[in-house]
């Protein structure tokens, strides 16, 4: 088993906009259990099955499966739950770690996070400027809660 340990903050300000080149990522979820998730993602020339368990402070269990793009496509069509996902992801390099920062489209539209994969836990990094107020604890900040509670929809 593998194991993700990540954190989530929000986005401050615009100075990420100029750095990384944006992928266009759409997934989806087949389960959306807090207990676990199973989700389809196509991000440009690839597609991914991946499996998590639930989240135990930052990190959780996940598994990664590679699947032609022809059938992550049916599935995200046909399977998965609505509504989708669809974001521009940029890999941003800063401080020895790379940042990920999703810029949400559609019913998640306005929603910019920034995530880092960390070695362990307790693991010190440094932040960028245009990294905000940490949300790594906000379940609603989830890609498999946005599909139940689009950003949309909070007050």
């Amino acid at each position: 088993m593998g194991v993700e340990i990540e954190r989530k903050f929000l986005v401050a300000g615009e100075g990420w906009r100029a750095q990384g080149e944006p992928v266009l990522l759409r997934q989806g979820y087949l389960s959306s259990q807090a207990e676990r998730t199973v989700r389809v993602r196509i991000e440009g020339e690839r597609a991914v099955l991946t499996i998590k368990s639930k989240n135990v402070g930052a990190a959780r269990g996940e598994w990664e499966y590679e699947i032609p793009v022809v059938e992550a496509a049916e599935l995200l069509d046909g399977l998965c739950e609505r509504p989708l996902i669809e974001k521009y992801r940029r890999r941003i390099p800063f401080g020895g770690f790379v940042w990920e920062v999703d810029e949400f489209l559609g019913e998640n539209a306005d929603l910019v996070v920034a995530e880092i994969e960390l070695p362990a836990e307790d693991a010190v990094f440094a932040k960028p400027d245009w990294v905000g107020e940490e949300v790594t604890q906000d379940l609603r900040y989830l890609n498999s809660r946005l599909i139940k509670q689009p950003f949309s929809t909070w007050k």
